[in-house]
């Protein structure tokens, strides 16, 4: 569509940040109105119209943009514009949504299809998480060597209409499973509840002149002694919440009182103990957005290197588009690996069932993507050498330099984002109460959202903040050669190393909420 390189990569972050961002949207929508199960039908509908519509434009000329070259000075590529602009960035959000709907109802419709009451039942709800990214490495393997050799070779639009094939033909086998699908019913907003409790805390402790007689026990609320009866009539196999809150976070302790001064201020001890539980993890959720803002140069500057270099292996060209090929591969192999080699080793030298902690795999990942960033930043700087010497600096040539070397920066990105992704989700779906599961389940994403949206703020302060000591910006123009890449690589890799301290500040504080036999 004849966007500079730097806006095309803002597009794209801010695309992928949407998609993910809206899986929140998702996550609440399942827990609160719909079902995973419907959720995901219609979501899957709205992403297929959104495909379909890109399809559409790529496949008429008149709704894209007059042809030209690229490489040509003497006439200016006429960037898309107008209709053709909206009718563009309608297919693309139309897609976003749907993916956030996907995003937002898969995971845990499958995770609550096992029994986590046995530890068998916990065992394989693990093992689905990690074979829940194996697929998605898989779909993306198939997305960028075959789909996108259909794209350089035949034309966008078969590109487009194969996966709009593939999403409409992923609705009836989704449906086949329909008669045995365990499906969790809505239990109303967690919002809601989450606000409720906030809301009595603040006035109890605005209002409140003796503190003694703001806390009581869960004898308090008629409702509470309901829940515990019947909880001890059926046997069930839940815990029981505490008869009394935590000494966690014991301001929101406030929040129960015999008798509150407003009735929709009255708050139980499990309402008040589900939403620590979810403050507890949001410090972990925001150490995160740091590494995912280092996976966000996968899709942007790493495509850009690449094309500038030889991508040639023997007499085979390879499309720079194609090169997440080798992330994903290392995804692909790793998983299954990890699944069946490193954690039953890990059980068996912890004598623990989990093997490895979740929080311990998001730190893997952190500390991967800090190694992952000094990686791209030696590899810029030794291909910005060989333009140099080369003498291609102002060229449009493709240099003497084999893109297999930003294969190395790929290759720990991708290992961060298999351990930080499944680490992530199913350490909110385990660690949220029930009634938010999906909701937190869909902070992985949302974590991704922020990372691409951050990358893009960042860009632009980088580039704000070097304009106004030099004539040029380090990240802008035509030409990737003059850019100061490196630099900015060397600044991710800075402030991954601080979130990373921070992360081990957190970390190093979190109780998990239950703790399993072994």
């Amino acid at each position: 569509m004849h966007y500079s390189l730097s806006s095309s990569a803002n597009i794209v972050t801010s695309f992928m940040g949407t998609a993910f961002l809206l899986a929140l949207l998702g996550g609440f929508l399942a827990d609160a109105f719909f079902t995973t199960y419907r959720l995901y039908l219609t979501s899957a509908a709205i992403e297929f119209m959104g495909l379909l519509t890109l399809t559409v434009q790529a496949h008429i000329p008149s709704l894209k943009p007059p042809t030209c070259a690229l490489a040509s000075t003497e006439i200016p590529c006429q960037k898309v514009g107008g209709q053709k602009a909206a009718l563009l960035f309608t297919g693309l959000y139309l897609v976003a949504l749907g993916v956030g709907g996907i995003k937002g109802s898969l995971p845990p419709h499958g995770a609550e299809q096992f029994d986590e009451t046995t530890p068998q039942g916990r065992k394989q709800r693990s093992s689905f998480f990690n074979y829940y990214v194996f697929c998605l490495s898989c779909g993306a393997l198939i997305a960028v060597t075959f789909v996108v050799w259909i794209e350089d070779n035949k034309g966008w639009q078969w590109g487009f209409g194969i996966a709009t094939a593939t999403i409409l033909i992923s609705i009836p086998v989704f449906l086949l499973g329909s008669p045995i699908y365990r499906t969790k019913i809505p239990a109303g907003s967690p919002i809601t509840t989450m606000f409720e409790v906030l809301a009595a805390a603040i006035y109890n402790n605005c209002k409140s002149k003796n503190p003694s007689k703001a806390v009581m026990g869960m004898e308090a609320s008629p409702s509470d002694r309901t829940e515990t009866s019947e909880g001890e009539e059926s046997n069930t196999k839940a815990m029981v919440p505490s008869r009394t809150p935590t000494e966690d976070l014991k301001f929101l302790n406030k929040a129960i009182k015999r008798k509150p001064v407003k009735p929709m201020l009255d708050c139980t001890v499990k309402q008040v103990e589900e939403v620590k539980e979810v403050l507890k993890i949001l410090p972990i959720f925001t150490c995160t957005i740091m590494l995912n803002c280092c996976l966000a140069q996968l899709s942007t500057f790493s495509v850009q290197q690449a094309a500038t270099m030889n991508t040639k292996i023997g007499s085979l060209k390879v499309p720079p588009a194609s090169l997440p090929i080798f992330p994903v591969i290392f995804m692909v192999i790793l998983a299954p690996t990890y699944n069946h080699v490193i954690i039953p080793f890990a059980r068996k030298v912890t004598k623990t069932e989990i093997g490895i902690t979740h929080l311990q795999r998001i730190g893997t990942g952190l500390v991967l993507s800090i190694i992952a960033m000094a990686v791209a930043a030696l590899v810029e700087t030794k291909r910005k050498k060989v333009a140099v010497e080369s003498g291609l600096l102002n060229s449009a040539d493709s240099l003497p330099i084999t893109f297999l070397w930003i294969a190395l920066q790929y290759l720990f990105l991708g290992s961060a984002d298999l351990f930080s992704l499944v680490g992530m989700m199913e350490f909110f779906f385990t660690e949220a109460p029930t009634s938010m599961r999906s909701l937190a389940t869909s902070l992985s994403w949302a974590s991704l959202a922020m990372g691409y949206y951050f990358s893009s703020v960042l860009i632009s302060i980088v580039n704000n903040v070097t304009s106004s000591f030099r004539l040029t910006p380090w990240l802008s123009g035509s030409n990737l050669n003059h850019y100061h890449l490196e630099r900015f690589y060397w600044l991710m890799c800075l402030l991954s190393s601080l979130n990373f301290f921070h992360y081990l500040f957190w970390a190093n504080r979190y109780k998990y909420r239950t703790t399993s036999p072994c």
